[in-house]
């Protein structure tokens, strides 16, 4: 069924299929209306949902670590400085192994205040434990949303399903869309890990863990992170064979006989596609890939994708201050530093506070490449800003 909906109606239509048994939410610009609109179904009658209505961010992650941890399947919802006010409560999600599943719509963090797009929120909760799945238009995140719960409760860790603020959570798109029916068989019944209203086997759960006994406690959540790839995948491949609907951890296009490559994540994708169509008419050997999957970073698939690549510019939505270059220029270097074949990478900084880049502005970042894939690495400088005054 075909249906028109902004970026957070379809991550709230998705919710409505999904039929949480709980959603805590406080709300924050631009994600406020995912929420807002969910609750009109809880008071519709059209779903079973215990909608919680609490004080702020903290709260609202700390109900969702509550009602998991008693056998509930539990989602919210969160932007910018509430996903900030979230992040000690995301390390206690993600280390007691819950399957929450949270939306983000991606808004810059103050000072100053701004609240239109960037990367910064959820790049700066990386390391909390949570996949993070980064999705390009409206019909990517309702597709993301349903599969982060099965990909969740598969491997019992936490997801956080991103769309670009405004450019996606509030541009109206054709949508396609499953029935409740599919979608309630595709992501099943929850089946907890444990649940601590279950009286009769009592646990203990987030005791101290003093030094015998925490390092091996992070350990066995990391080789939940190292193994989740693979469901990820799995899930994947289920979803499409079932629904016709391909999503991938990086997608390439036009990729096959291209020397000269950009990477991205979220909505800019899609103007990438267009600078690289154009390109292409001149005769150009340039293509895109569009990392979807950045926690567990995909090395292997990183590694295979970008062995042929002679140069490739990261287009990063985030500013890394005083690292060198952006976070998801480090990670990819990071990722090729040892193959024997790898590109010269450049991290590009664009898009701060929402502002607009557009096809030829991508354009010009490609032919920049173009004549520089030639050059010593070492005389290349690696960090540059697109569209700055």
């Amino acid at each position: 069924m075909i249906l028109a909906k902004t970026g957070n109606e379809a991550l709230a239509f998705a919710m409505k299929q999904i039929n949480p048994d709980v959603v805590a939410a406080y709300p924050i610009t631009p994600s406020t209306e995912i929420v807002q609109i969910f609750s009109s179904y809880v008071a519709d009658g059209l779903v079973d949902t215990e909608f919680v209505a609490v004080e702020s961010e903290h709260s609202a992650m700390s109900a969702c670590i509550a009602a998991a941890a008693s056998g509930a399947r539990a989602m919210t919802a969160t932007s910018s400085q509430g996903l900030a006010l979230m992040h000690e409560m995301l390390f206690i999600a993600s280390g007691l192994r819950l399957p929450i599943v949270l939306c983000v719509v991606n808004r810059s963090l103050s000072s100053p205040l701004n609240i239109h797009c960037d990367h910064t929120d959820s790049l700066a909760s990386r390391d909390s434990g949570w996949i993070q799945i980064f999705c390009e238009d409206a019909q990517e995140a309702y597709d993301s949303l349903i599969c982060a719960v099965k990909i969740a409760e598969s491997i019992f860790l936490p997801v956080m399903v991103t769309i670009d603020g405004f450019i996606i959570s509030h541009c109206l798109q054709k949508i396609d869309v499953l029935s409740d029916e599919e979608v309630r068989s595709f992501v099943g019944e929850y089946k907890p890990n444990y649940n601590l209203l279950d009286v009769d086997n009592p646990i203990t759960l987030g005791p101290a863990c003093l030094p015998d006994s925490f390092f091996e406690h992070k350990r066995a959540q990391a080789e939940g992170m190292y193994q989740a790839l693979a469901v990820i995948e799995k899930v994947f491949k289920e979803y499409e064979k079932r629904f016709a609907r391909q999503l991938s951890i990086l997608e390439e296009y036009q990729t096959a006989d291209a020397e000269v490559g950009i990477l991205c994540m979220g909505s800019t994708a899609g103007t990438a596609k267009v600078a690289v169509d154009n390109l292409r008419k001149k005769g150009h050997k340039v293509g895109l890939f569009k990392l979807r999957i950045f926690r567990p970073i995909a090395v292997k698939y990183l590694q295979r994708a970008l062995k042929n690549i002679k140069i490739l510019g990261i287009l990063e939505r985030m500013e890394g201050l005083s690292a060198f270059g952006g976070p998801l220029f480090n990670e990819v270097r990071s990722v090729l530093y040892d193959e024997t074949k790898r590109p010269i990478v450049i991290s590009y900084v664009y898009g701060l506070g929402g502002r607009e880049i557009t096809p030829e502005e991508i354009e010009e970042v490609f032919l920049e490449l173009i004549s520089l894939k030639n050059k010593r690495r070492k005389k290349i400088e690696k960090f540059r800003y697109i569209n700055v005054r």
